[in-house]
């Protein structure tokens, strides 16, 4: 998939006082006619070009206080593309930190090393590498004229960079700290099937399972215990492939499946094993369960305990619940009681529990041997499934222009998250499969964004239900003063929820929407306006002017 995204870089007037005389150049994938810069949160004007350009220039001039973080982006009509990464500018005498990354992987291997980035927002500066517990730096690199330098890794560590702009000039602050572990092998893939255990039967179209490593450029082999299975393979990203492998082939086994990946064609190269997905055959040779539930209700309150019951003709069998909706057949449980019955239970039934249910046994002490399934039983439940939980990754207030991430986890796996301000989606997440929890993201938020949050989740595509909202969560950012401002002229904008004044001109918009100026209209003295420069309307609506 292709980054569309523009950079953002600063250029001094001099490297020996990179804060005296900033300019900004946002550099953009393809020409386009449309810039604009965004300061500690907060749009700034746009600028429109009579003819497409690659690149467009932001003078900023001295910077007295820091740090100051900007982004930007770059678009084409309407169109926009999504904020470049953060660039932050530090004030007088100091200079930001970079930031630093494994592009690759954070681990190396007696066979594999690991590869840093250190990236600045100056270009033509000098980077250093350091790891934790040494007297001096590891590493040193001349960036030249690009504005980040590799280091090869050998050693595992805790590992940091920081930059100089000239010779004998002191170093940034650093980076975060990337921790780069030693292993004897690759880490473990991932090998995927929505329940981590499928039932397969004569009926059924084959297995598929998809196995994940954490790089690229990989050879990938799928095992039944440790023994390799052949299998049809396809894939359509690197690093990811699909295993098929069909029912009728005699290679069709139940039992424990993993996969692994090696890096290049040494035998002693492979990963550690996935986890396992267990595969259940049943023949459907042995008669149907019986199969009930208590309460024997297709409709039974939210929030009662189900129990469905599984009865087979003698003991020593395992048990398989199985749930249906729209998106298929998954199974939900399995169970091996020492009797001839198997008692599953579904605490605090919701509309996330809609569905049809049926069971199937199978021996054990004959591999692939099992029972038709039982007759199905459906659950009908409305309204709303129980509410998530909210927490702030933070603590205090935010800073302004830095990421505001909240963490929202619910009691069903396999769904979607939102995040709601006002009742509008601000954000989403779509986890894996199994997971029930999701972190949610506001990038690079300003005044405006202030405010109450909560979070809900959603069934995804063929089960359409809703969660409740979880409690709120208020997000604070750092910075905001009140001016009261005299009023000029009536404000031509009653929607107006944020604006931001600089240079005479006060500039409205709408959330969600783009910027409107109005040269010389101000608020009227009881709206209150919040941040010295930018920040959001927390009382009264644009009204007219006194008369």
């Amino acid at each position: 998939m292709v980054d569309t995204r523009p950079e953002l870089w600063a250029e001094p007037e001099s490297l020996r006082e990179p804060w005296a005389n900033l300019t900004l150049l946002c550099r953009a994938l393809l020409g386009t006619t449309n810039f604009q810069l965004f300061k500690d949160g907060v749009a700034q004007e746009q600028v429109r070009l009579q003819a497409p350009a690659l690149e467009h220039r932001f003078p900023i001039g001295a910077v007295a206080q820091g740090p100051v973080r900007f982004r930007c982006r770059s678009g084409w009509s309407e169109w926009w593309t999504s904020l470049s990464d953060l660039l932050e500018v530090a004030g007088p005498g100091s200079l930001a930190p970079p930031s630093l990354s494994a592009p690759e992987v954070s681990w190396i291997t007696p066979r594999r090393n690991s590869t840093l980035l250190c990236r600045a927002g100056l270009r033509g500066v000098t980077f250093l590498l350091r790891r934790e517990g040494d007297d001096q730096f590891l590493a040193m690199a001349e960036a030249g004229d690009a504005r980040e330098a590799t280091f090869p890794v050998h050693q595992a560590g805790n590992y940091s960079c920081s930059y100089r702009t000239h010779a004998d000039g002191a170093p940034s602050e650093p980076s975060a700290a990337v921790a780069v572990q030693g292993r004897a092998a690759p880490p473990p893939p991932t090998l995927q099937e929505e329940s981590h255990r499928v039932v397969l039967s004569k009926r059924s179209g084959g297995l598929r399972l998809e196995c994940v490593a954490p790089l690229q450029g990989v050879d990938f082999r799928l095992l039944l215990g440790e023994e390799p299975v052949e299998s049809l393979a396809s894939s359509t990203t690197p690093g990811r492939i699909f295993f098929h492998v069909p029912v009728p082939g005699a290679q069709l086994s139940g039992g424990l499946y993993t996969c692994r990946y090696r890096l290049g064609r040494e035998p002693g190269a492979w990963s550690e094993d996935s986890a396992p997905v267990e595969v259940l055959l049943s023949d459907e040779t042995l008669p149907a369960p019986h199969f009930s539930a208590e309460p024997a209700t297709p409709s039974p309150e939210r929030g009662a305990l189900v129990r469905l019951r599984c009865e087979a003709p003698r003991a020593g069998l395992r048990f398989v619940l199985l749930h249906e909706d729209r998106t298929g057949r998954h199974v939900q449980a399995v169970l091996s009681p020492a009797g001839a019955v198997a008692d599953f239970q579904l605490p605090d039934v919701s509309v996330a529990d809609s569905g049809n249910y049926s069971c199937v046994y199978l021996d054990p002490a004959t591999a692939g041997t099992g029972s038709a399934p039982s007759a199905p039983l459906e659950l009908r439940l409305d309204g709303l499934a129980p509410a998530p939980q909210l927490q702030a990754l933070w603590s205090g207030t935010v800073a302004a222009g830095m990421d505001a991430i909240l963490r929202c986890q619910g009691p069903v796996p396999g769904v979607d998250f939102e995040l709601l301000r006002e009742g509008k989606v601000e954000a989403s997440a779509y986890p894996a499969a199994d997971s029930t929890t999701a972190e949610l993201v506001l990038p690079f938020v300003g005044p405006q964004h202030a405010g109450a949050y909560s979070c809900r989740y959603r069934g995804p595509w063929g089960r359409p239900f809703v969660s409740e909202p979880s409690a709120q969560v208020q997000l604070q950012v750092a910075g905001e003063a009140v001016l009261s401002l005299s009023c000029a002229h009536p404000c031509p904008s009653s929607g107006a929820r944020w604006a931001e004044l600089g240079s005479g001109v006060l500039r409205l918009g709408v959330l969600g929407q783009g910027l409107e100026v109005f040269p010389c209209c101000f608020l009227p003295d009881e709206a209150p306006f919040h941040g010295a420069d930018q920040g959001r309307l927390t009382q009264s609506p644009c009204a007219a002017c006194p008369g």
